[in-house]
């Protein structure tokens, strides 16, 4: 694994830099260090647009679907870089770096050619549908149902967590279409239309006063037959395709937002003093380690190849970060203490620390709990025997 860049790396690096500075100080500046993931939908979607016609928006999408053909090198490069500028969180990250990886891997030529355009022009959104209340970190429990009524599929079923739906155009959905099936077989991988009557979003206010989330009802949802992704019946391969792109470039990126708050804990210690603590101090210790050890396990699972399935190494990522991210918001109180408890914010807001540490709760759930993702490192990436449970697959 090479840890460095090469000179013409480090130009691309220099050219985003500068393109992203120029925009967070001057025409997006309100944009800049945004934590929320709804606030300023407007303004969002227009930066969205922005970086598609600086071409910025898919730079390791192909040439032929509208991105730069970046290597993965540039793309790290890019990520950090978009980080380190603090440009707000893509509202178009579920059709950039899920849907639309997983169209070019999966989808037809007529799939490619209606869906790939406005989510690389930033005109159309995406949300994801796979979590369900009984079918969370357990996809194969999925319970959703979607049947052939003439030329449509016709959903019934019952989505959450679905980042960002209330500003998304379309939803892709981890249905079941086989009558009988259970667990990964029967399953497909449809596309809907998340803006129509049968459809009903219902927002989940967060303990930080966010409402990013959505329970999703579908009750009869409708959409054309030929938006099914992989062919019916092969939608378990497909969504553990797109979970594989999930763990890709994009965790770089989140690791620079990491670094930001790290930085911003140290200076909190500093400046109440408890940086003298010997237990603060080896706690920030522990944290600086944890964060570099999160890089360079990434970049090598990275460097050992690109691809659509989720390697050993990928599988031990989630429960690392949500972990260490966890540990930082509690090290975050602990150095605060008491006014961590109080807001000068409106609107129930709070400061960047205190919101880390109540964000950080969903981070061992969201995404897959930490207990089913160390069932799926045992099984699936040691081999070993599956855990008991109580009904045959």
């Amino acid at each position: 694994m090479r840890l460095g860049f090469t000179p013409e790396q480090e130009a691309f690096r220099r050219e985003a830099a500068d393109w992203l500075a120029t925009q967070m100080h001057g025409p997006f500046a309100m944009l800049r260090d945004l934590k929320s993931h709804s606030a300023m939908a407007d303004e969002r979607r227009a930066w969205e647009k922005a970086l598609a016609a600086a071409g910025w928006s898919v730079i390791g999408w192909p040439k032929a679907h509208g991105g730069r053909g970046a290597s993965l090198a540039e793309q790290v490069i890019f990520a950090e870089e978009y980080a380190r500028a603090g440009a707000p969180g893509r509202m178009s990250h579920i059709g950039i770096e899920l849907a639309g990886p997983t169209l070019i891997h999966f989808g037809s030529d007529a799939q490619k050619a209606r869906f790939l355009p406005p989510i690389a022009r930033g005109e159309e959104y995406w949300a994801q549908g796979y979590s369900e209340p009984g079918a969370g970190s357990d996809l194969g429990n999925v319970r959703t149902r979607a049947r052939l009524e003439g030329d449509e599929w016709v959903v019934d079923g019952h989505k959450i967590w679905t980042s960002l739906a209330q500003h998304a155009d379309w939803i892709f959905v981890l249905a079941r279409t086989e009558e009988g099936s259970r667990g990964p077989k029967g399953l497909s991988f449809l596309l809907l239309p998340i803006r129509q009557p049968a459809i009903t979003l219902r927002p989940i206010r967060q303990m930080n006063g966010e409402a990013e989330f959505n329970e999703t009802f579908f009750d009869g949802a409708r959409t054309h037959r030929d938006n099914v992704v992989g062919g019916v019946g092969n939608g378990w391969q497909v969504a553990m395709g797109l979970l594989a792109f999930e763990r890709g470039v994009g965790t770089l990126g989140q690791q620079m937002s990491f670094v930001a708050e790290f930085e911003a804990v140290v200076q909190a210690a500093k400046a109440t003093g408890r940086s003298r603590d010997p237990i603060i101090r080896d706690g920030i210790a522990r944290a600086y380690a944890g964060l570099k050890i999160m890089r360079y396990t990434a970049l090598r699972t990275l460097s050992a190849g690109e691809g659509h399935s989720l390697s050993r190494e990928a599988m031990t990522q989630k429960v690392y970060w949500a972990n260490w991210h966890q540990a930082l918001g509690e090290l975050a109180m602990d150095i605060l203490g008491d006014e961590a408890l109080v807001s000068d914010e409106a609107g129930y807001a709070f400061p960047l620390l205190t919101n880390l540490y109540l964000s950080s709760r969903a981070d061992t759930i969201y995404g897959g709990t930490n207990q089913i993702q160390r069932n799926i490192i045992a099984e699936r990436g040691l081999g070993l025997p599956r855990e008991p449970r109580g009904d045959a697959r």
